[in-house]
């Protein structure tokens, strides 16, 4: 492996561990932030909202923004607008201003909607590069991230720490880190050669993704592991609090156990999906996933629930990753496939929390993730879609960018 590969890698891990510290230390404080605003179950849905649609306005634009500038500008920006939203979070919920905690959520989800792809197509190229399995393990750092995060926050919680001042805390700490992430990120990946003077693409056809039934399978595998994580991510603490009688602090506690699953699922991805087919792996996340799920939301026992949530984290762990790299082998146009893929996974977070909210309103948050066990247990159904269909080759998301 050369330094430049070794560079990059490194870049990309840091580039998916920081999003996941950023968006542990907002979970983990919901409950005191939804206290500081005196927002009810359905008025916190909708101020969720704000990450999910501004995530959803990053996905669809970001594809179209590394095809014409690559991978890096669009992740520089991305990871602008995260700070700039991470600053105002923290400012609006001391302030006690639903509309200015929206506002940041919203510049928050753009930019990581915008970055997450742009690094995803990153991880990808460089998966088919050296050949072998990457995505899982970027995805475990994210959930490394989350873990660690969750467990600073616990401790930032146990001191009685503002929730100003640990969103600023975070925010600092991570800032240099990431701008060296950002900068060591090659230029011109997935971008389309278009410059005067440059070799052309060959011509291909239009890309149709409705048309492509694998690719919508895919689609969906991915919507519904993501759902189950994004359902977690937003709404455990309080489910644990509201619905199984938990206090803040343990909350978070229940939260890093889920974050673990998550981390620990990811990271021995590479070593599963060497042994195992990636059909296999799908099958067996979805019956642990829906496992977890179910015990939180049908059992009395608050101890079983909170540990059913390894199930939960470990099931919700390589939905995504597998989907993007199953995206990226489907057929012509990967960066496009993977881009499609990953925009159909974030409807997840995008309809996720106000439905939720809404039914975790009229019916408690237990019955509203009744929802999300469903469309986990469908994934079984879905499974032989990630089979793969072609060999990679290392220039098939390649672009412009060269070792």
């Amino acid at each position: 492996m050369t330094s430049a590969i070794r560079r990059r890698r490194t870049a990309l891990f840091v580039l998916f561990l920081i999003p996941g510290l950023l968006l542990a230390s907002w979970v983990t404080r919901t409950p005191d932030i939804r206290d500081l605003l005196n927002a009810s179950t359905s008025e916190m849905g909708m101020i969720l909202f704000g990450l999910s649609l501004g995530a959803m306005l990053g996905v669809l634009a970001s594809g179209r923004l590394v095809t014409r500038f690559g991978t890096r500008p669009v992740i520089i920006v991305g990871f602008v607008l995260v700070y700039l939203g991470f600053l105002a979070i923290a400012g609006a919920s001391t302030a006690s201003l639903a509309m200015g905690v929206f506002a940041g959520l919203l510049l928050f989800g753009l930019g990581m909607g915008l970055s997450d792809i742009a690094i995803n197509i990153e991880g990808a190229e460089l998966e088919t590069t050296t050949r072998r399995p990457l995505l899982p393990a970027l995805h475990g750092c994210f959930s490394l991230g989350t873990l660690v995060g969750s467990l600073i926050s616990l401790g930032l919680t146990y001191l009685s720490l503002s929730v100003f001042w640990h969103l600023i805390l975070m925010g600092a700490t991570t800032l240099l880190p990431c701008l060296w992430a950002c900068f060591a990120i090659p230029s011109g990946t997935g971008q389309t050669l278009t410059a005067k003077g440059a070799e052309q693409q060959p011509t291909t056809a239009p890309f149709k993704p409705w048309k492509d039934k694998t690719l919508i399978m895919i689609g969906l595998i991915v919507l519904a592991l993501a759902l189950a994580e994004g359902s977690a991510t937003d709404w455990l603490p309080l489910l644990m609090v509201d619905g199984h009688g938990f206090d803040p602090a343990s909350s978070a506690l229940v939260y890093a156990g889920f974050t673990t699953a998550m981390t620990i699922g990811r990271f021995s991805g590479t070593y599963i999906l060497q042994r195992f087919s990636r059909e296999a792996v799908i099958r067996a996340s979805a019956v642990s996933g829906a496992l977890g799920i179910a015990l939180v939301s049908f059992s009395d026992n608050p101890v079983l629930a909170a540990a059913s949530v390894l199930f939960w984290g470990l099931g919700a762990s390589l939905g995504f990753p597998v989907g993007i790299s199953a995206a990226g082998e489907s057929g012509e146009q990967p960066a496009k496939r993977v881009a499609a893929v990953a925009t159909v996974g974030y409807l997840a977070f995008l309809i996720g929390p106000p439905s939720l909210g809404f039914i975790g309103q009229a019916y408690g948050l237990r019955m509203a993730m009744v929802v999300v066990l469903v469309l986990v247990a469908t994934t079984v159904l879905l499974a032989p879609a990630v089979r793969g269909s072609r060999a990679s080759t290392p220039n098939q998301i390649k672009g412009t960018c060269h070792e």
